[in-house]
């Protein structure tokens, strides 16, 4: 590694040269403006620096223990490049590090950023759902004035502690017309929720069910940045869709342009928590599988649901159910395990299955979606290609490829991992 220059120690030498015009212009400004008043140039904070990118945390980073018996903490970065639009920057690392001891507990470089990252606005690699998504590109450049999120999914092993505050080290080069020129920054110090996920019941009916769109991969869940009423959420991160499955692994048999051949079908949706119905919708047909349907509008996304307040701030989504079907209304009280309609195949679904999540508002655009836990679950499988909700139909038949899981046996208080199947 080359030497760097002392006066980097801090980070501060790789100013823009617009940065550096502006920071000369406007301590000319100071100056002239402090003549005669017997004041000098402002002093900056310690440790204050001139930074290529900011960023900025979109949620409470929430820690959880998920069925690979570990400790998660899934969340994002936001990042903006605050350099002219023609000099773009290489991010070359990004650490999260415990804030109190900087000691490392999460790191991204190489083909593992690139994958995690792309800019706002992009298309999810991957969005036909028929394909895995291609790697990013390698280095990581993004244009000067560029937005980007970083999808971070830190894993803790057992026995580690949780920071209580996070901080965020980035690293990279000023790539301006001279030459490269190295950076490093520390930003976002971010605290960690000392709120626990909610520990639920199962939304369905004793039976075999497959869990797709969990956390915390490349899914739509996960990676849905949503632009709602001028800031950006990502109002699905830890939500789950439930589809039924049969004793051979099917999860449709006979026409799969027809409702009634999708065993999720009119499956009972059931009170995941005990509560109070603080939203209710139906009306909304159901879509014809297994084609795609156009995008409807905002307030008719999931379709025919029940929302539940259960605490403070926390909110149960069920959504996608049959019209007809809800047997609950605004203002009642229900009990862990009452029927709260059927599964059908309303809003935005291709195939019948129920969504269901943990929201932090009553209303699903714009909320957060914090993560859960469920009381007590047996995993019995896997299924390794991705097969969603819009090409669940389109399969040459309806027999999941299931395959043991390295999770394979009982489990309490934990989430379900991406594409696990298992039996409540």
């Amino acid at each position: 590694m080359a030497e760097r220059d002392p006066r980097n120690r801090t980070g501060r030498r790789p100013l823009l040269r617009g940065l550096a015009a502006a920071v000369l212009a406007a301590g000319m400004l100071v100056a002239s403006a402090g003549q005669g008043h017997g004041t000098g140039a402002a002093t900056p904070a310690p440790g204050a620096q001139f930074t290529p990118l900011t960023a900025e945390v979109i949620t409470k980073p929430t820690p959880f223990v998920a069925t690979d018996g570990k400790t998660h903490i899934s969340y994002e970065l936001l990042t903006t490049s605050s350099l002219p639009s023609s000099t773009p920057l290489r991010l070359d690392r990004v650490d999260v590090r415990d804030a109190r001891t900087h000691r490392v507990v999460g790191s991204l470089s190489g083909q593992a950023l690139a994958d995690a990252a792309n800019p706002v606005g992009d298309p999810l690699p991957g969005a036909d759902g028929d394909t895995p998504a291609p790697p990013g590109p390698t280095p990581t450049v993004i244009q000067g004035s560029q937005q980007w999120i970083i999808w971070l999914d830190l894993i803790l092993d057992r026995g580690q502690r949780v920071p209580k505050v996070l901080e965020h080290h980035l690293a990279g080069a000023v790539l301006a017309p001279s030459g490269p020129s190295a950076f490093e920054e520390t930003v976002q110090a971010t605290r960690t929720s000392g709120r626990p996920p909610l520990n639920l019941g199962p939304p369905v009916r004793p039976g075999t069910w497959y869990a797709s769109e969990s956390c915390c991969g490349n899914t739509h869940h996960r990676r849905g940045l949503a632009p709602i009423n001028g800031r950006f959420y990502v109002p699905q991160r830890f939500a789950i869709d439930w589809y039924r499955v049969g004793e051979r692994g099917q999860t449709w048999e006979g026409d799969p342009a027809q409702l009634t051949s999708y065993l999720s079908y009119r499956q009972p949706v059931v009170a995941s928590a005990g509560g109070r119905v603080v939203e209710v919708q139906d009306g909304l047909p159901d879509q014809t599988p297994p084609v795609t349907p156009p995008v409807p509008p905002i307030e008719d996304t999931v379709g025919n649901h029940v929302t539940v307040e259960v605490a403070p701030g926390r909110y149960l989504l069920y959504a996608h159910l049959t019209p007809g079907s809800l047997r609950v209304r605004e203002g009642d009280r229900v009990e862990p395990g009452q029927v709260l309609g059927l599964i059908g195949n309303s809003g935005n679904s291709t195939t019948p299955h129920l969504h269901f999540q943990v929201m932090t508002t009553p209303e699903f655009f714009p909320t957060d979606s914090p993560p859960f836990t469920f009381r007590q679950f047996r995993v019995v499988g896997h299924v390794e290609p991705r097969i969603w909700d819009d090409n669940l139909g389109l399969q040459p038949t309806g027999v999941l490829p299931i395959t043991p899981s390295p999770h394979d046996g009982p489990h309490r208080a934990r989430y379900p991992l991406d594409r696990e199947v298992l039996e409540f």
